[in-house]
């Protein structure tokens, strides 16, 4: 592939992220497990909305937090996922595309209103997240802009989208004509409970279409149906050119063939809201991939912004990541 236009094109659902502190009683009134996502309907979402306390409005949903991120750092970044034309679908565009990244993806006019995630982190900074996908579900292969996939270095898919049928479909459309343009296809699990819904789909997707994969130590754990973190990581290994197994304070693990890179957890101050840790890891990760970096260097440059994003609230970051990157890999080796 020559040239290229951009560096990660991403394909996810697009959400407007509401975000708020709650208690841990609430959580339990509201029947939520403290740290995962539920799935709404739209009454629930509004009963959700209702009960709790006011919260910041802004353009989220787990990919688009990466391409956002990716696009900070300097890197050539479009996102594609599908909002309908109303208010929430307006901030969505427009908090994107204030980023630098590309959104061109056309809004719904009829069915569904724009997704929203209910965000409510606790005193410990555990985030809970209750999810109506709205329109971002009705994405279908019609929506690609295959000239978008066709043009990026790496695709990268949200493993919370498989839970709707036309969106796999389109998943899989878009893996085979980045492939077939010399790109490759990047893979966030996203949730122990997404991989607990299509464990099988995720494994032969895995085996078959994707060359980089992240995945927290939940999520490759029950990818793999095992109770053992060291099983789960020698039943990755292979299946894909790169697996990025992150771990919190434990820092992350880079499988590259036989070689295991140890990642450190950065610590950029004190920890307050754990929203995008993931996302913003797998845009440090993807940009330097997309620059030529080794995976080491990758993973530290992944590990730094998500360092970074759990000291505020919200999941994208208020500082600059391409200045923070720079600064903490200088002394890298």
């Amino acid at each position: 592939m020559t040239s290229p236009r951009f560096d990660v094109v991403a394909i996810g659902n697009a959400i407007v992220d509401v975000l708020t502190q709650a208690s841990d009683q609430f959580l339990i009134e509201q029947g939520l497990k403290k740290g995962t996502m539920a799935l709404l309907d739209q009454a629930e979402a509004e009963e959700l909305y209702k009960a709790m306390g006011s919260g910041i409005e802004s353009s989220g949903g787990s990919a688009a937090n990466t391409i956002a991120a990716v696009a900070q750092l300097g890197g050539k970044a479009g996102f594609i996922g599908r909002v309908r034309n109303d208010q929430l679908g307006e901030i969505f565009a427009h908090d994107l595309r204030a980023t630098g990244a590309s959104f061109d993806t056309p809004a719904a006019e009829v069915g569904a209103a724009t997704a929203r995630c209910m965000i409510l982190v606790t005193p410990d900074a555990q985030r809970t997240m209750g999810t109506f996908l709205g329109a971002s579900i009705a994405l279908d292969p019609n929506d690609l802009d295959l000239s978008m996939v066709r043009q990026t270095k790496v695709l990268y898919l949200e493993g919370y989208l498989w839970d709707a049928e036309a969106a796999k479909k389109a998943f899989l459309a878009a893996s085979a004509e980045v492939k077939a343009h010399g790109g490759e296809v990047a893979l966030s699990l996203s949730d122990p409970f997404c991989v607990d819904r299509h464990r099988t789909s995720f494994q032969e997707l895995v085996e078959g279409h994707v060359d980089i994969l992240f995945a927290n130590e939940d999520e490759i754990k029950s990818l793999y149906l095992t109770d053992s973190f060291q099983q789960a990581t020698d039943l990755v290994r292979g299946h894909c050119k790169l697996a990025c197994l992150t771990r919190s304070a434990q820092g992350s693990l880079v499988l590259a063939g036989d070689a295991t890179h140890v990642i450190p957890a950065y610590q950029l101050g004190d920890l307050l809201d754990t929203t995008g840790a993931g996302d913003c890891y797998a845009a440090g990760f993807l940009y330097g991939y997309s620059q030529g970096w080794d995976p080491n260097r990758c993973g530290h440059a992944g590990s730094i912004c998500a360092a970074q994003i759990v000291t505020q609230m919200g999941p994208r970051s208020q500082v600059d990541l391409k200045d923070l990157i720079e600064h903490h890999l200088a002394s890298l080796k």
